[in-house]
């Protein structure tokens, strides 16, 4: 999955690429691809600047946060990146982050990581806290039992040990 900029002779082209899901190393704590990933994208050259303009699509299969059960995201993540040569990156030493730097990215050996880029953009386009659904019961704290399947007859009500001298109190009087 990597893209040789070696080819790239004019100062735009147009790539169309499919991709397998197996083509993916599995992450099954944070998402399986489940669908074939489509990536479109525009190159724009200058002389060893590249910009890479387009979209990734495909379908995710995550795990709830709540009740751990593993869902489907739809995934359509537009980039903008602007590579430059590994060489150039010389590094200023401690600097501020800027809005420019984050869609900077670096090539070497004249290729282009394009999995690395469309693991980012997935990575990008998760949920912070993904649910399978708005009301999400999740598990019992209990007994693990998810609730969004049926009720369990844990007993729901916490009381804090460290007020068990006062609660006791509380009975003698």
């Amino acid at each position: 999955m990597r893209l040789d900029l070696g080819r790239v002779r004019s100062p735009y082209e147009h790539i169309d690429r499919r991709y397998a899901p197996e083509a993916f190393a599995a992450d099954a704590d944070t998402f399986v691809v489940v669908e074939p990933v489509v990536l479109s994208f525009d190159i724009h050259k200058a002389n060893t600047q590249y910009r890479l303009d387009g979209v990734v699509t495909t379908t995710l299969e995550v795990p709830c946060s709540r009740c751990l059960e593993p869902f489907a995201i739809p995934v359509e993540a537009s980039f903008d990146l602007r590579y430059f040569p590994q060489s150039s990156n010389a590094g200023e030493g401690e600097r501020e982050i800027e809005e420019d730097d984050l869609g900077t990215a670096f090539y070497d050996h004249d290729e282009i990581d394009l999995g690395q880029l469309m693991r980012e953009q997935f990575y990008l386009a998760m949920p912070m806290k993904p649910l399978c659904r708005e009301d999400c019961a999740g598990l019992c704290p209990e007994c693990g039992i998810n609730l969004n399947k049926g009720a369990c007859g844990c007993k729901r009500e916490w009381e804090d040990p460290r007020f068990a001298a006062l609660k006791a109190l509380k009975k003698d009087s």
